[in-house]
């Protein structure tokens, strides 16, 4: 503070010291060009030295002489103004700074070092510094970029889970299928008991059937051949009437071999075809009658059935020729494998 006002002080000093010398070099000038004027400054210049309202001070230049001797006039004029108390007592504490050695200018330079190196600590010490800052952010990239990843194949695992087609049996077994009797395309009865030791895909349908019935004994042929062909499994095709009243024995026989030399055709009388219906839990209801032309809506699922006449899974209508295929043949291959790791537990 006090080296800031000893600064200021000897700037106006310099600049004071400036406008004297033009001044005086103007009155010299005009002294010698005017012999006359008088090169002393004014009455109420001198009044106002005297009554102390310009405070004394020691003379620019001393050794000028008695011509230039109001040059100190001048000075005092141009170059000072009275002391305020606030700059008085700031003059003062500079004048005990300087009394005392200096000790003033070397506190304040010893806490101006002392806070460069404050600052130097708190830039050094600070509890974050760039390196870990940077190694923080990359830390928290991986982080989220890992959780990200984890995330997408969470969803596509159960987007892939829910739109696979599962395969293998359920949890548990589906009351479907039972006892039947119904009479084949020879005219003979047959039962349920009759199918045993063969793989069995049983279908439900009437043969006046203007559309699905035909598109999915069509696929149903399409799949026994493939199944044949890529597995060598045998699989019996069954055909179950649900238009009892007018698919008779005969009508049934015609009907299968339209599609396939292997299906059975079954039929029966109105009882024996509800009984083997709900033993499989098949709808079925007349629809649209007009005398003997009318239609029958009912459900279109395959049932595949194991060789103890067992449901082992059904299949839709969704379900197309090549999905049929892998999904029998995967059935088969489940049950097979079970079979032979029972029969090598217990030794049969």
């Amino acid at each position: 503070m006090a080296s800031s006002i000893v600064i200021r002080r000897n700037q106006h000093n310099i600049r004071c010291f400036g406008r004297t010398l033009v001044t005086s070099t103007h009155h010299h000038l005009s002294s010698l060009l005017n012999p006359s004027s008088s090169v002393l400054p004014s009455s109420e210049m001198l009044t106002r030295v005297s009554d102390g309202l310009i405070p004394q001070s020691k003379p620019v230049v001393s050794l000028i002489g008695q011509k230039y001797g109001a040059l100190s006039l001048y000075n005092r004029y141009l170059c000072t103004k009275p002391e305020t108390p606030k700059l008085k007592n700031l003059i003062e504490d500079a004048g005990k700074s300087k009394e005392n050695g200096g000790e003033t200018d070397d506190s304040s330079s010893h806490q101006q070092q002392q806070t460069d190196q404050n600052a130097r600590k708190s830039v050094r010490g600070a509890p974050v510094s760039w390196l870990s800052f940077f190694l923080l952010l990359v830390t928290g990239g991986g982080v989220l970029y890992y959780f990200e990843q984890e995330k997408k194949r969470h969803i596509e695992g159960i987007h892939k889970a829910s739109t696979a087609v599962q395969q293998g049996p359920s949890a548990g077994k589906a009351n479907i299928g039972g006892e039947f009797k119904l009479v084949n395309q020879d005219g003979k009865y047959v039962t349920d008991k009759d199918f045993k030791g063969n793989w069995n895909l049983i279908y439900f349908g009437f043969t006046h059937c203007p559309d699905i019935c035909p598109d999915e004994l069509i696929k149903l042929s399409a799949a026994i051949d493939k199944i044949k062909e890529k597995s060598g499994y045998e699989i019996v095709p069954i055909f179950i009437s649900v238009d009892p009243e007018r698919d008779t024995v005969e009508q049934v026989g015609e009907y299968v071999k339209e599609f396939h030399p292997k299906i059975i055709g079954l039929t029966g009388t109105v009882d024996e075809v509800k009984k083997a219906a709900r033993a499989y839990r098949v709808y079925y209801m007349k629809t649209e009658e007009e005398g003997s032309d009318y239609l029958v809506d009912h459900s279109i699922i395959m049932y595949l059935m194991n060789p103890e006449m067992e449901f082992t899974k059904y299949f839709g209508k969704n379900e197309n020729v090549d999905s049929l295929t892998d999904g029998i043949i995967h059935e088969v291959k489940m049950y097979s494998q079970s079979k032979s790791l029972f029969a090598r537990l217990f030794n049969l």
